[in-house]
């Protein structure tokens, strides 16, 4: 199919620590549950009403996987960026299903909300350093910021 986009953007707290593993072939693999949530105001009660949702999220990227494990722990806030994907599995007899979102190549993102390295922006590109730095529109920390009044 021509055309497709399969892109998902998460933006929530962590449930649990992070979980790494290893694959036969050596390479790591980490695990986050992530929980994100929906709230709105009901028009009956008045009363605030909210929704969370728990999500998979795996790493593949030896890189990202070094950034999750030294700087996530339970409750971190990140922003997200990967794939999702869904995989079929037995167990006893019956075919289950997994639906995870996946960080793997140049296509996965992982920012860091609310930690010492807040902002900074690690993408799937194997190396654990930071993609794009800070932010803040690409001026250095050198270059003060002055505001411009419109006459």
């Amino acid at each position: 199919m021509a055309g497709s986009i399969n892109k998902v953007i998460l933006v929530g707290n962590l449930c649990a620590d992070v979980e790494r593993r290893t694959m036969q072939n050596g390479k790591p693999v980490c695990n986050l549950r992530v929980a994100t949530s929906e709230s709105w105001k009901d028009k009956d009660t008045g009363e605030r009403k909210e929704r969370p949702e728990f999500h998979r999220v795996v790493i593949f990227s030896e890189g990202l996987c070094r950034v999750a494990e030294a700087y996530l722990k339970k409750g971190s806030k990140v922003y997200l960026e990967g794939q999702i994907q869904t995989r079929t599995y037995e167990q006893e007899g019956l075919t289950k299903y997994a639906t995870e979102i996946v960080l793997q190549g140049f296509n996965a993102n992982l920012t860091l909300l609310d930690s010492p390295n807040s902002g900074r922006t690690y993408d799937g590109n194997d190396s654990g350093e930071p993609a794009g730095g800070f932010g803040g529109g690409g001026f250095g920390d050198d270059i003060p910021f002055a505001p411009v009044k419109l006459i």
